[in-house]
């Protein structure tokens, strides 16, 4: 596992819809780094308290309003649940979209299976005021929380990265830095597409330059 990170020149307000296996592990190796987490679910604060115990004083548990009033906010919800996420409360914040479409979990979305358009596009369609970047989709929540290295580590896994915004990107990959994992450019949101379950990219133990190599592949 990598080591904390060193006192920041800036401690960042992360937000976390969802506290599943990507949302708990992330907020753990945030609130190592050095970030103040802010973790929310649908069942409501109380139901954190172990979760929220177990990351130790820079995390406490929330409401969706209040974890969305932070700097960057980590969706890692189903994506049937996407048309729950507060769209007012999120304008104007970096939305890190770590969501999958599942179809046996989240029914069949026939725009997503034939190649029409990605998951995070209709999730940035619903929150058309937000900074969306796809991100933190493509990795197991275990090779997460146990795999992380430190920065310049050659063997260092990373994990692609997709959006419109260049300064939400760059703010992303320093968070993904700081988590132990290299963020590779992967484009555009629309390029996100190739970060999906079942794309060459999709849960494999790559590094930067493996992953360059598999989007450069199509």
């Amino acid at each position: 596992m990598v080591a904390s990170a060193p006192e920041r020149e800036r401690t960042m307000r992360i937000g976390i819809i969802g506290s599943g296996n990507i949302g708990g592990t992330s907020a753990a190796l945030l609130a190592r780094a050095g970030h103040d987490v802010v973790i929310a679910n649908r069942r409501g604060p109380e139901s954190l308290a172990d979760l929220v115990g177990s990351i130790g004083p820079r995390a406490r548990a929330g409401t969706v309003e209040e974890a969305a009033d932070t700097d960057v906010v980590i969706v890692a919800v189903p994506l049937s649940a996407r048309e729950d996420l507060p769209a007012d409360a999120l304008a104007g914040r970096i939305v890190i979209d770590a969501m999958n479409h599942y179809p046996d979990r989240d029914g069949h979305i026939d725009a997503i299976e034939t190649g029409e358009t990605g998951s995070s596009e209709i999730v940035a369609a619903l929150l058309p005021d937000a900074r969306v970047v796809k991100a933190l989709n493509t990795i197991w929540y275990e090779r997460l929380r146990t795999e992380g290295r430190a920065t310049g580590d050659p063997d260092r896994l990373a994990v692609p990265i997709a959006g419109d915004d260049a300064d939400a990107k760059e703010v992303v990959a320093a968070l993904i830095d700081d988590m132990g994992f290299d963020a590779v450019d992967a484009g555009s949101l629309r390029d996100g597409r190739r970060q999906q379950p079942g794309a060459p990219v999709y849960n494999r133990p790559l590094t930067a330059d493996g992953v360059r190599a598999v989007l450069a592949e199509g």
